[in-house]
């Protein structure tokens, strides 16, 4: 506007770092690592270097370069260039076509009379810390990626908003993947929420010392997902055995229990990685250690399994009952979860019961040594770290001290903590690391975690929800994940719409990076909250032959078809260790130059080879399939080569799940009629 003239740039540099300050703000923008740009600032005057939470440092990168004139500094770095006026707009853009990438949303005398709204909007809440809200421009056709997994329904967050916190079914990572060629970290662990919606994207935190983001350029999703992968960590090598088949329910009560079914599964012949005991088999919320009445001699127990070639997972709680025996002891050191009003209790489960302060290093050691010892000890190797939000009742974040802050400030980071712990500990003996886990943050996959998507529906309506939870999350640099196959809560084994969703799942379930099958099935046992065995005691069967003879046969089938994949798995696990390439992930990933592919959620690549189109339905024995361009595609099940770019309605009968190879695959995959035949070259 006329009257409105852009104040003479009087920033600074110091070596590769822009700094300016005025109008009551710092601000700091810096390379990191190739074609990526950090930006941090704040109201307080000052820059807490040392607050990269999860973030590694990268390799300096060569070739940077920093102009200034009067009007604005630029800085390039490879495929990204950002520039920040006299008046403090920010604004990036891909180096080589000059295509704006990001740009800062600012509604006062730039482009209006009245100051409405600034870019960059703080708060003071206390001292040095802030309400902080960051907008930019909306932009047309834009598509958005990534964030974690929600329930919510979504593939493409454009048009959404999402909320920054962790509960049980909801995962928060703050990275995101934009179709316009960049990818986007929000480092900051606090409670808050992005909107992705039509007239602007904006970052919002309830507490925070200072705005910390990290724009990386790339040509493509594969590119800046490497780039991401490097400043948050990538996944150690996945154990041969986590790519079998694992066996999970709520909950096998005894030793001779879970026992039984593993001999069953033998004496059928049934290939079985893993066999679970879920929660409750311990002494006392906190205690960490068997039951001796109902688990007498783990370590016969671990043997007889090893004996089988199956691995014995053991579910963790961080949860502490004040009464248990290393209540008083952690609570001296502060080792626990503290309330900043009243007492100090965040759960309510079969009593009172606070968390392990995952955050503060020494409860980290103190946690895995009561684990080695009533555990490893025994011979476990792999542990399902539960409740690692921590879950709430009633979600008052600013009520809750942690070691590294207030609740509403550093809570979305303590399932991090969780996962180093036993990482560590684990190392430490020299083991390899696979545990399950329930929440993750930035940076999670480093400490070696499964993701799984919590205690869903067994509904059809959520199976396709999970399908798109899961391309996201793989967006988010976790290369494991799984759900429970069937969902977790009210599926009925007798019931035959139950069996067809079973069937259903076990199909996609065999096609995710990790095979899983969990759930709290029906009858339920009576709930008594006065004896853990009533309300926590075993469900009803979650067994593969659990369902019926047709679904046992069609479900054989594909545990043999799983069994067959592992070497092509093993593969694709080996490049996500490497360069952080997902397993499973969204069709754009691969063909991010077919304009059509950006708004399928419900099918997707399993690695390089092999497309999966999942019957998420009910009653569907046939689906709608696209076929990207760039290749020919071969179905798996009748041999048939269609031309990519194309849609086909694909034949699904209840035993099959349609596939397709790529013409030039090395993979080899034929379902035939009750059987398949698989190679990988």
């Amino acid at each position: 506007m006329a009257y409105y003239t852009i104040p003479r740039y009087e920033g600074k540099t110091e070596g590769n770092r822009i700094i300016w300050e005025t109008a009551g703000e710092l601000v700091y923008i810096e390379p990191y690592g190739r074609d990526a740009i950090r930006f941090r600032s704040s109201k307080s005057l000052h820059i807490d270097e040392a607050l990269n939470w999860t973030l590694e440092e990268p390799a300096s990168p060569e070739g940077v370069i920093i102009e200034a004139d009067d009007e604005k500094a630029c800085m390039t770095n490879g495929k990204i260039q950002v520039t920040i006026t006299g008046d403090g707009t920010v604004t990036y853009r891909n180096t080589r076509t000059g295509k704006v990438l990001l740009e800062e949303y600012w509604i006062d005398g730039r482009v209006h009379t009245a100051p409405l709204r600034r870019a960059r909007e703080y708060r003071v809440t206390s001292g040095n810390q802030f309400k902080i809200s960051l907008y930019f421009k909306a932009e047309p056709g834009e598509h958005f990626y990534g964030m974690g997994q929600d329930a919510n329904d979504c593939f493409d967050l454009k048009g959404s908003t999402v909320e920054l916190l962790q509960k049980n079914g909801k995962c928060t990572i703050p990275y995101t993947y934009s179709s316009r060629g960049y990818g986007f970290i929000w480092n900051n662990p606090a409670i808050g929420r992005a909107e992705f919606v039509n007239n602007h994207t904006m970052w919002h935190v309830q507490c925070a010392k200072q705005i910390d983001y990290v724009v990386i350029a790339g040509d493509t999703p594969g590119e800046i997902n490497e780039k991401f992968t490097a400043v948050t960590g990538r996944a150690p090598m996945l154990p041969e055995w986590a790519a079998g088949f694992w066996q999970c329910k709520l909950r096998y009560e005894t030793q001779e229990e879970l026992l039984q079914v593993a001999r069953e599964y033998k004496k059928r012949g049934l290939p079985i990685s893993v066999i679970v005991i879920d929660y409750f088999h311990w002494t006392m919320q906190g205690e960490w250690k068997f039951d001796p009445e109902k688990w007498p001699d783990p370590k016969a127990m671990v043997s007889e399994l090893e004996s089988m070639g199956i691995k014995l997972m053991v579910s963790i709680w961080p949860t502490i009952d004040p009464r248990s025996e290393n209540y008083a002891y952690m609570r001296e050191r502060n080792y626990i979860l503290r309330g900043e009003r009243g007492v100090d209790v965040v759960f309510m489960f079969f009593g009172p019961q606070t968390y392990v302060d995952t955050t503060h290093p020494g409860a980290q050691e103190f946690f895995w040594s009561r684990a080695k010892k009533n555990y490893y000890d025994y011979g476990i190797r792999t542990f399902w770290l539960d409740e690692a939000e921590p879950e709430m009742r009633p979600y008052d974040y600013d009520n809750v001290r942690m070691y590294l802050g207030n609740g509403e400030e550093v809570s979305n980071i303590y399932c991090v903590g969780f996962a180093k712990a036993f990482y560590d500990g684990l190392k430490a003996q020299g083991e390899e690391v696979c545990n399950l886990v329930r929440c993750a943050w930035l940076g999670s996959q480093r400490y070696g975690v499964v993701l799984w998507s919590g205690d869903i529906a067994s509904t059809f309506d959520s199976l396709r929800k999970q399908l798109k939870a899961g391309l996201n999350v793989a967006m988010c640099g976790i290369p494991w994940w799984t759900t429970d196959i069937g969902g977790f809560i009210n599926g009925d084994p007798e019931s035959e719409e139950f069996r067809e969703l079973m069937i259903r799942w076990f199909e996609f379930g065999v096609f995710c990076p990790i095979f899983r099958l969990h759930g709290f099935r029906l009858p339920y046992p009576v709930r008594d909250i006065l004896n853990p065995d009533g309300y926590c005691g075993s469900g009803g069967p979650n067994e593969v032959w659990s369902f019926g003879e047709e679904a046992y046969e069609i479900i054989r089938r594909y545990m043999y078809v799983r069994e067959e994949l592992k070497p092509y798995i093993m593969k694709q696990m080996k490049l996500a260790s490497e360069d952080g390439t997902p397993v499973m992930r969204p069709l754009f990933y691969d063909f991010c130059g077919d304009k059509n592919v950006y708004d399928i959620g419900d099918e997707y690549m399993f690695g390089p080879d092999l497309l999966v189109a999942p019957v998420v339905e009910p009653g569907a024995r046939k689906r709608m399939v696209y076929l990207p361009e760039g290749c020919r595609w071969k179905d798996a099940g009748t041999g048939m080569v269609y031309d990519g770019g194309t849609r086909i309605e694909a034949d699904a009968p209840l035993d099959t799940i349609p596939l397709f190879l790529k013409e030039d695959a090395r993979l080899s995959l034929q379902m035939k009629p009750g059987t398949a035949e698989t190679m990988y070259r």
